[in-house]
């Protein structure tokens, strides 16, 4: 038996007014990836045939985030309805089922989407599913009147609710799944009869009625109805994202001490047995194995972490950064496309910037490598072993060799072969009861200027 397809509409046309911003609110970041990325990313969980973005003019950039997946145009935002009816031209001939999800909506599981999808595939007779959900305070959510056979009757607004509608507990919780061979026909039913003259998709269940078809109701958690319209919204979701992964790195085995002030990105691998202290922010692309210490207030991106490496406190890992097993990132260490070897130490106080170091190499504090001539970057190899003197600069391109050794305080531009001393200083000179003589000349000196 061939397998039903599956299709997803992302409505992400929204202005987005009340965010006060420029860029498009579906491009807002919740946990360091865009939220129409996050929905994206949970309709691909269901391996659906094709997944359309529903966007609004002048909103290329939401295109570009979405790709490979196709975009339809809403050329006038008039309501949900009108919204899933501009994706229409992609699904001539689709027979499959169309989940409809909303971008602002990040927090929405694929275990939900996938049970409204099972639940509207159990019986031929049912043409929709509707998601709902019992808020604490039901408050101003539009409420799902039943009818007397558990189907779904009607959607009604709050505000045009009656009294009795106004107890019902059951609110809208926004996804719809449908028929796809009927979808598009009853969208082009759908009046817009109403204050805001738009088109709703909570209209749509009356008018499957009159093509013998049934709506179901899923109930699923409140967490995932959470919605942006503000920035309070997104700070609140953030908020909600972050519990929810920080539950989940703890739950696979990484000791947080102070949860609430860590932040992890959405893509974050942590491995057993990691420590995280307080005040550790995590950007995208970060990967940690297993039995990794990170001390408080590190902010660690695009790096990855070998097992039994020690980071922090006060650490910054920036792209590019690969901390081999056991090396050691120390305090106020900052670290961008540099590739540190098993056993590596920079303890304190450096800048390590397109560099590639060895095992077991040591890296003095102050020490930084000089990677921007103003126009390009290059790079500085520092062998194993090595041992590079405090407040040294490697000014790139220069390789250090296995063993060599540099005096403290020099700027090397030449290479130093192996096992060898590199040391540029110039000769010290020391001049005997200089400084009596100078104190006494300014003491002297702030006298007469009373």
């Amino acid at each position: 038996m061939t397998a039903r397809k599956l299709a997803c509409i992302v409505l992400a046309a929204g202005k987005g007014t009340r965010m006060k911003s420029a860029l498009p609110k579906p491009l807002h970041p919740i946990a360091g990836r865009a939220m129409v990325s996050h929905v994206v990313a949970t309709c691909e969980a269901l391996n659906p045939d094709k997944i359309v973005v529903v966007i609004g003019p002048d909103m290329q950039a939401v295109a570009d985030a979405v790709k490979p997946h196709a975009t339809a145009i809403q050329q006038v935002a008039n309501g949900t309805g009108g919204a899933a009816l501009a994706a229409k031209e992609h699904f001539n001939g689709f027979d499959g089922d169309i989940l409809i999800v909303f971008s602002d909506t990040p927090l929405v599981t694929a275990e939900t989407m996938r049970r409204m999808v099972d639940l509207r595939r159990q019986l031929p007779a049912i043409g929709l599913t509707y998601s709902g959900f019992r808020p604490a305070d039901p408050a101003r959510y539009g409420r799902m009147v039943m009818d007397d056979d558990g189907t779904l009757k009607k959607i009604i607004e709050f505000k045009d609710a009656s009294a009795e509608e106004k107890k019902i507990a059951l609110c809208n919780g926004g996804i719809v799944c449908a028929d796809g061979a009927k979808l598009f026909d009853w969208l082009s039913q759908v009046g817009n009869d109403n204050a805001q003259k738009e088109y709703y998709l909570t209209d749509l269940p009356p008018i499957a009625r009159k093509d013998n078809r049934t709506t179901h109701v899923f109930e699923m958690p409140e967490e995932e109805t959470a919605g942006i319209n503000t920035r309070e919204d997104l700070a609140h979701l953030e908020r909600m994202i972050q519990q929810r992964l920080r539950k989940k790195h703890m739950l696979n085995g990484a000791t947080l001490t102070d949860p609430d002030s860590v932040f992890f990105a959405y893509d974050t691998v942590v491995g057993q047995d990691v420590t995280i202290g307080p005040g550790v922010t995590f950007g995208p692309g970060v990967t940690i194995a297993n039995n990794v210490d990170i001390l408080p207030y590190c902010h660690i991106e695009g790096a990855a972490i070998a097992e039994g490496a020690h980071i922090g406190p006060y650490a910054r890992l920036r792209p590019g950064t690969n901390v081999g097993a056991n090396a050691k990132i120390g305090n106020f260490v900052e670290t961008k496309n540099a590739a540190l070897g098993a056993g590596a130490k920079a303890s304190h106080l450096s800048y390590l910037g397109d560099a590639e170091i060895g095992e077991n190499a040591n890296i003095g504090a102050g020490t930084i490598t000089c990677n921007y001539d103003g126009f390009m970057k290059h790079k500085t190899k520092i062998g194993r072993e090595a041992f590079i003197g405090s407040n040294s600069a490697l000014i790139a391109p220069v390789t250090i060799g296995n063993g060599a050794i540099i005096g403290a305080g020099s700027s090397i531009k030449k290479d130093v072969p192996d096992n060898a001393l590199g040391i540029t200083r110039a000769p010290q000179v020391n001049k005997d009861g200089w400084a009596t003589e100078f104190r006494r000349n300014k003491i002297k000196e702030k006298a007469r200027k009373g």
